[in-house]
């Protein structure tokens, strides 16, 4: 199957190339797209421009499994809002869709026109737990600051079909029963009206395509091979 990869906050296509390399070895075709604003220097970039990207990288594929982490489930459900007849799903990695009306990921402030990483404390605790000090340096390196077109932009959803595009919450550092009882509580409403909603676990952090990279490419698999 075609999978397509955007990572979340911060980060560059790269941080994916353990699991690229182990989903290629699984017989799949798979792309981690450039985002711009992270993947160049381009402080000035926007959500629209991302979401540019991971169409055109759709587009080019055959009925694709689009997998966001983090921040970036709202990227590819925004993906699936704009091509829910050319998906055969989307994986939703640590992260939830966000809001028609609501901001991308207003998260922490903005410097310079920029969000910059933050420092690991608001990541301790089971985010970062199984990340090493090598494994944070490796993070670190990677981490570019997120322009403030993309952190602030508003998120505009259009089409209804997006609920009939098969979703798979993919749970790392919370659990796939936790993220159950959050849509049964109507915590997670776009979730709520997906028509056809699985769970898969991985048992990581935050970041398992650093510190997991080989069971999170098993689990896209066996995601993948569901659909």
């Amino acid at each position: 199957m075609d999978i397509i990869l955007v990572a979340g906050l911060w980060l560059p296509a790269s941080v994916w190339d353990a699991v690229v390399r182990e989903l290629d070895a699984l017989g799949h075709h798979v792309r981690a797209v450039a985002l711009p604003g992270v993947d160049d220097d381009s402080v000035r970039a926007t959500l629209d421009e991302q979401l540019d990207a991971v169409l055109a990288a759709v587009d080019e594929a055959d009925r694709p499994l689009v997998v966001g982490h983090s921040a970036a489930s709202a990227l590819a459900w925004m993906v699936a809002d704009r091509r829910p007849d050319a998906l055969a799903g989307v994986a939703l990695l640590g992260g939830f869709p966000v809001e028609d009306g609501n901001r991308y990921a207003d998260i922490f402030p903005v410097e310079g026109g920029v969000m910059p990483f933050p420092g690991w404390e608001p990541f301790e605790g089971p985010d970062a737990a199984d990340l090493d000090d090598d494994g944070r340096r490796h993070l670190e390196g990677l981490a570019r600051p997120v322009p403030e077109g993309v952190s602030t932009a508003v998120v505009r959803l259009h089409d209804e079909r997006r609920f009939t595009v098969p979703v798979v919450l993919v749970c790392p550092e919370f659990t796939p029963a936790e993220a159950r009882d959050w849509v049964e509580a109507g915590d997670l409403p776009e979730l709520g009206r997906a028509e056809r909603l699985d769970y898969a676990d991985v048992d990581s952090g935050h970041w398992p395509m650093t510190s997991a990279p080989g069971e999170l490419a098993r689990t896209l698999d066996e995601v993948a091979n569901r659909l």
